[in-house]
């Protein structure tokens, strides 16, 4: 993939973050996520690529846009899987909360995962950690596998967990460890990626999540050279199923980093739309003028860039709400 693309994906997740953020605590998150669907679905038209999306809003006949399989970009090469998740943490959104971002991941064609949409087991870590950890070790063996590739005391690891009563387990196990918890409501992308950057004060992500935001997790470790593993929790036969249709057949088979993004040419990008660890969120500046905060990595060179961008609104193109 050529480097200019790094930046067209940065213009589609900008565009995402500053449509939606106009929704920020306003307790209406279908909307804030419409917003950033369509503004980022109308950005892709202008990239120059043909793009599938792999892992989007839900199946053809449940989303109106950005669906599994839709076909995105001008149409001429690079072919490339698109994973997007045009308002990762709609929630944290409609409440004013931490870490909601627009995030995209692009990769040459058959080289992300399809990952159905459940539950998936995780575990992620920064560059220190790097093969370090396994989520077949227990809890205390990666705690301690943690804190001595960082050089900490384990009282010292920060540990990110969903606030979900399936984690109570989880929870009070870290917790007997001796580690430390920042338990979050929703963001587990946004979380996964904190673990690369010592500045964000988080050393390892734990428990189940989304399977499709274990992808983009995937994608923008592997750009920054931590580790991510995640397995597959199927409730029942029918997701069961599911996976097979998706191409995913030992559906018990613990997904290693290059399970879900094989090769080494993705391309991640996140804009804040709320203020985070590691980015800040849209601010209006004017009626007129608003900046953005970004991250774009690509895998191939491990390259990061952070871009702040003040955007003149009224030269932008105006994007009507749709409603799912």
């Amino acid at each position: 993939m050529e480097r200019e693309l790094a930046l067209e994906i940065v213009r589609v997740t900008e565009m995402a973050a500053l449509e939606c953020a106009r929704w920020m605590g306003r307790g209406r998150k279908n909307e804030a996520d419409a917003a950033a669907t369509n503004a980022m679905r109308a950005m892709f038209d202008t990239i120059q690529m043909d793009g599938t999306v792999v892992i989007g809003e839900g199946e053809m006949d449940e989303a109106p846009m950005l669906y599994i399989g839709e076909r995105l970009g001008t149409g001429t090469p690079p072919e490339l899987d698109v994973a997007v998740d045009p308002l990762e943490g709609t929630n944290i959104v409609a409440k004013g909360q931490w870490n909601a971002m627009a995030v995209v991941a692009v990769a040459p064609k058959g080289t992300l995962l399809h990952a159905p949409d459940m539950y998936m087991d995780k575990i992620a870590v920064g560059p220190r950690a790097r093969g370090k950890v396994h989520l077949d070790a227990s809890v205390k063996e990666n705690l301690n596998a943690v804190a001595k590739a960082t050089n900490k005391d384990i009282s010292d690891v920060v540990v990110v967990i969903m606030d979900r009563p399936r984690h109570e387990k989880l929870i009070e196990e870290v917790r007997d460890a001796g580690a430390r918890i920042k338990l979050i409501q929703d963001g587990d992308v946004a979380a996964a990626l904190n673990t690369a950057f010592e500045g964000t004060g988080v050393d390892m992500l734990l428990g189940m999540g989304g399977a499709p935001e274990g992808v983009l997790a995937a994608a923008a470790l592997k750009c920054l050279g931590g580790d991510f593993m995640g397995r597959l929790m199927p409730e029942n036969e029918e997701q069961e199923e599911r996976c097979h249709k998706m191409g995913v057949h030992d559906v018990r088979k613990t997904l290693m980093l290059d399970d879900l993004v094989s090769g080494d040419d993705a391309i991640f990008a996140a804009s804040g739309v709320t203020d985070g660890e590691l980015l800040r969120g849209v601010r209006f500046l004017t009626r007129d003028r608003a900046s953005t905060h970004s991250v774009v990595m690509r895998a191939r060179t491990g390259t990061v860039r952070f871009i702040d961008a003040v955007h003149d609104l009224s030269r932008k193109p105006i994007f009507p709400t749709i409603h799912h």
